[in-house]
């Protein structure tokens, strides 16, 4: 079927609910994050649960990259308060932004898991590029 080409490999409801611990069992290494929606809503900073969630992943021994179509000073600003490398402009679901991520983090695709709220661009560029792909439900404002 012509769909199954967008199905994610997993689907989560939050990127701060999700026991990161299991991806290491599979041998993953690196995480590539969408930014927007997927973990702070839309142009807003990163907050005190992002910030704790990267230093997680620090802890855990995962290289981190965020890979985001919006413009550097947006994807910049996010990365250096999370502590994560950063492509900005990632052209998705073009397969260069994810194979620049891998680059930066060291990471090949087998290694590499990405995280995003956008089938069409966060995950088909995942699928394209070989890598576990797992959609997250947007965040919605409460």
């Amino acid at each position: 079927m012509i769909l199954e080409q967008f199905y994610p490999d997993l689907w989560v409801d939050s990127a701060y609910d999700f026991p990161y611990e299991a991806l290491l069992s599979h041998g993953i290494k690196g995480l590539i994050f969408d930014v927007d929606n997927t973990l702070a809503f839309h142009d807003a900073p990163a907050d005190e649960k992002a910030v704790n969630l990267f230093r997680r992943f620090r802890e855990l021994g995962l290289k981190t990259c965020l890979l985001s179509n919006n413009k550097e000073p947006r994807v910049k600003a996010f990365a250096q308060a999370v502590g994560a490398y950063y492509v900005f402009k990632g052209g998705k679901p073009r397969t260069g932004g994810y194979r620049k991520a891998m680059s930066l983090m060291g990471t090949a695709p087998e290694s590499t898991a990405a995280m995003g709220d956008q089938l069409f661009t966060d995950i088909w560029g995942a699928i394209r590029t070989g890598i576990y792909s797992i959609l997250v439900s947007p965040m919605n404002p409460k």
